[in-house]
C-alpha cells in the first residue's frame, strides 16, 4: 500500500512539474523545490549508482508524470495564458509565495541576521542579472564540426545548470546562446548530429551539477537554501505582469489566493 502510495505521489509531482515547463518564467527546478522533491530529484540524480534500483525507479516514475504533464497539460496551460494572461501569471506568483515558508523551513534559518540576508540577496540578485543579459547574447556556431560541436557540448552543459538550479529558464538560456531555435528544430526533427553534443553536454553538467549541489545541501545547508530561495523569489520578476487593471483586480486578487493555498496544501502533503 505505502509503495503504491509513493508511486501515485511521484507520478503526480512529475506531472505538475511536467506541465509547467513549458510556462515563461516557471523552470521545472523551482516547481520541484515548491513542491517539495526537489532534494530528491538531487539526490536520486548524484548518487544513482549508490542505490541504483531505487533511484531508476523513482526517476523512471518521475519522468513518466513528466511526459504525461507536458503532453497532456502543457498545450492547455499555455492557452490559458493566452487567453487569461494576467489573472493565469497571478496564479503562478501565488504557487511561488505559497511554497516560501516551505523553502525558508529548509534553510535552518531561526532569526534573521546580515549572513541570511546576503545569501538571499545572492540568489535573488543573480536572476535579475540574467535576466538582464541580452537574448542572441553569444555568437551562433552553426556548423557541426570543430568548434561548433564544442560550442554545443558547452551549451548543452550551460542549459543543465539552468535545468536543475530553480528559478532559471532553459529557454532563455538557449535564447542567450542563440541557438534556441536552432535547438527546437533540431528536437522536432530528431536531428541527431545536432542532439548527440548537445546531449552530452546536458548529460555532463547536469550531473555535475547536482554532485555539486548535494554536497553543498549537505555541508552548507542555510547558504544553498537561501540562495535558491533568492533564485525561486527572482523568478517571480520573469512573470509580474504589473498592476492589473480595475476590472482585472478581483479576479487576480482570487487566483493569487487560489495559487498560493494550492501549492501550500500540496507542500503539507508532501509531509504526510
Amino acid at each position: 500500500m505505502n509503495m503504491k502510495k509513493n508511486t501515485i505521489k511521484t507520478m503526480l509531482n512529475g506531472l505538475i512539474v511536467g506541465s509547467t515547463m513549458l510556462v515563461p518564467g516557471v523552470s521545472g527546478g523551482s516547481m520541484a523545490m515548491l513542491l517539495g522533491i526537489y532534494d530528491r530529484l538531487v539526490h536520486s540524480i548524484s548518487s544513482f549508482t549508490k542505490d541504483m534500483k531505487e533511484n531508476f525507479l523513482f526517476l523512471v516514475l518521475f519522468s513518466i508524470g513528466g511526459l504525461l504533464g507536458m503532453i497532456l497539460f502543457a498545450s492547455p496551460l499555455l492557452r490559458l495564458i493566452e487567453l487569461y494572461t494576467i489573472p493565469m501569471l497571478y496564479l503562478f506568483i501565488g504557487i511561488v509565495a505559497g511554497g516560501v515558508p516551505m523553502m525558508y523551513e529548509k534553510s535552518g534559518v531561526k532569526k534573521i541576521d546580515l549572513d541570511s540576508f546576503l545569501y538571499f540577496m545572492l540568489g535573488f540578485v543573480s536572476i535579475f542579472l540574467v535576466s538582464a543579459l541580452p537574448s542572441d547574447l553569444f555568437p551562433k556556431q552553426t556548423n557541426l564540426s570543430g568548434i561548433g560541436l564544442v560550442f554545443l557540448i558547452m551549451a548543452g552543459f550551460t542549459a543543465a545548470i539552468a535545468l536543475v538550479l530553480p528559478g532559471i529558464s532553459v529557454s532563455y538560456m538557449l535564447l542567450l546562446m542563440g541557438i534556441y531555435e536552432e535547438t527546437m528544430k533540431a528536437v522536432s526533427r530528431l536531428y541527431l548530429p545536432y542532439l548527440i553534443p548537445l546531449g552530452i553536454g546536458v548529460f555532463l553538467g547536469i550531473i555535475l551539477t547536482t554532485k555539486l549541489l548535494e554536497q553543498a545541501m549537505q555541508q552548507h545547508p542555510k547558504a544553498t537554501y537561501l540562495v535558491i530561495l533568492g533564485f525561486v523569489i527572482g523568478s517571480i520578476a520573469e512573470v509580474f505582469p504589473g498592476i492589473p487593471t480595475r476590472s482585472e483586480l478581483l479576479i487576480c486578487f482570487l487566483t493569487l489566493i487560489a495559487g498560493f493555498l494550492c501549492i501550500h496544501f500540496i507542500s503539507k502533503l508532501q509531509k504526510i
